[in-house]
C-alpha cells in the first residue's frame, strides 16, 4: 500500500504513535509519505520507503489565519496525484482530517480513502469550542474510518459528537525491545551518583500535564529518602515547576533535560514515573516507562486505567491528589521486593498487550478492510 500520513511533528504523544505507525508500516514493505510542515521530530533516519512531503506555506495577509489547512490539503491532493497513495491516515481531527477530506474532494471519488486517529485533545477540547464542534463532526463523517486510542475516548467522541457511526479501539503501542530494562549503567551512575532514587515526569509540560503536581510529589518523596527528579520535555509549564522545586527547596535534585530524542535510555534507569494529567485520552509516556519495566503512579483519568493494572503494575489515585501519589511513591520505593514485582508486572503488562508486533497488524488489516468497503 501507498500511505500518507498526516500529523503534528512536534514533541508529543499523537506524533510519536503516528511516526512510529508510519515506520512500522515501511518495515512491512508498504510506502509511507509523511505530509506536514516540518519532519517528524522521530523521524530522523533514512529508510527507502519512506519520504517526507514539506507543506509550504503562502505568506498573504487576508489568509494569515487560515493559509495551513489550505496549503496542507494542497500538498496532500498533490502527493495523491504524483504517488497513487491508496489512504491518507491523519492524526487529530483538526485540522487534518478537514484537510484530507479537502484533499479528497478536489482527487475525485477514486482519491485515497480517509481513515482519522483521534488521539484525545482534539476531541476533548474541541467538544468544548462550540466555534469548531459542526467542523469537527462533519470531518469524522466524512472519513471512511475512525479509530481511537482508547474505550474511553471512543465514548467520549460518541458522547460529544453524537456519532453513530463505526469507530474502532487500537491502542498505541510501543516497541519493547528498544524500549526495555537496562541493568545498572554509566548513565544511572551519573544521574545518581549517591545511589539516589530516580523518578522521572515525560511529557509536553501543557498545563493538563499538571507537571507542577509531579514536583510537589518529589518534594514529599525527597523530604523521606535521597532521590532525584528527571523533568523530559518543554513546554508552558516548565518555569512553573522550576520555580517550584526552587522554592521547595529541591531545585538541586530536579534535572531539567528538555526535549530528548533517546528518552529510552532516560526511562531504563528510572525507578519510577509520575503521570499527574487531569485527563489523558491513553497514557503513552506511562506505556513507555512500563516497557522499560518502570511502575507508574499516575491519576485515575480517561484510558490510563486502560493501560496500567492499579496495584500491579502501578497506582491511580485522584487527580491533584498529591499525598497520595506521595505515598504510593514511597511504598514501591522503601520495599524492594514490592519494586521489583511490580517492575516485572510493567513490562509483563506492555509486552504481552502493547507491543508493536501485536498492534501494527491492527492498523494494517483496517486500511485493508477500509479499501475494500
Amino acid at each position: 500500500m501507498k500511505i500518507g500520513v498526516t500529523c503534528y511533528p512536534t514533541y508529543g504523544g499523537s506524533g510519536v504513535v503516528a511516526t512510529e505507525l508510519g515506520k512500522a508500516m515501511a518495515q512491512r514493505d508498504h510506502q509511507v509519505h509523511f505530509i506536514s510542515y516540518s519532519l517528524p521530530f522521530r523521524l530522523q533516519h533514512y529508510d527507502e520507503r519512506i519520504f517526507f512531503h514539506e507543506v509550504e506555506m503562502v505568506s498573504y495577509p487576508l489568509l494569515e489565519h487560515s493559509t495551513y489547512v489550505i496549503a496542507l490539503a494542497a500538498k496532500m491532493s498533490e502527493v495523491g496525484t504524483q504517488v497513487g497513495l491508496d489512504v491518507f491516515h491523519v492524526h487529530y481531527a483538526i485540522p487534518h482530517a478537514v484537510s484530507a477530506f479537502l484533499a479528497r474532494s478536489i482527487l475525485g471519488p477514486q482519491g485515497p480513502r480517509i481513515i482519522t486517529t483521534l488521539h484525545g485533545t482534539d476531541i476533548t477540547l474541541v467538544g468544548n469550542d462550540r466555534s469548531l464542534f459542526p467542523m469537527t463532526r462533519f470531518a469524522l463523517e466524512q472519513s471512511d474510518g475512525v479509530t481511537c486510542v482508547s474505550r474511553y475516548l471512543l465514548e467520549k467522541t460518541r458522547e460529544v459528537f453524537n456519532l453513530d457511526r463505526p469507530m474502532t479501539v487500537i491502542p498505541n503501542f510501543v516497541d519493547t525491545r528498544r524500549f526495555s530494562p537496562t541493568p545498572r549503567s554509566t548513565l544511572r551512575e551519573h544521574l545518581a551518583p549517591r545511589g539516589e532514587r530516580i523518578l522521572v515526569h515525560l511529557s509536553n509540560f501543557r498545563s493538563v500535564k499538571r507537571a507542577p503536581d509531579a514536583v510537589r510529589v518529589f518534594a514529599a518523596v525527597r523530604a523521606a529518602l535521597p532521590a532525584r527528579l528527571l523533568l523530559i520535555g518543554d513546554g508552558q509549564d516548565r518555569p512553573e515547576a522550576l520555580h517550584l522545586a526552587e522554592i521547595s527547596g529541591v531545585k538541586g535534585d530536579v534535572i531539567f533535560l528538555g526535549k530528548q530524542d533517546d528518552v529510552e535510555s532516560l526511562l531504563a534507569v528510572a525507578d519510577l514515573l509520575l503521570l499527574p494529567s487531569a485527563d489523558e485520552a491513553f497514557g503513552l509516556a506511562a506505556l513507555e516507562g512500563m516497557s522499560c519495566g518502570v511502575p507508574v503512579v499516575a491519576t485515575a483519568v480517561g484510558g490510563v486505567p486502560e493501560v496500567l493494572e492499579d496495584g500491579k503494575s502501578g497506582f491511580l489515585l485522584p487527580v491533584g491528589d498529591v499525598d497520595g501519589m506521595a505515598r504510593a511513591a514511597l511504598e514501591l520505593l522503601t520495599n524492594g521486593s514490592r519494586h521489583a514485582e511490580f517492575r516485572a508486572a510493567a513490562r509483563q503488562r506492555a509486552v504481552e498487550h502493547f507491543d508493536t508486533t501485536l498492534i501494527v497488524p491492527r492498523y494494517e488489516a483496517y486500511y485493508r478492510e477500509v479499501l475494500a468497503r
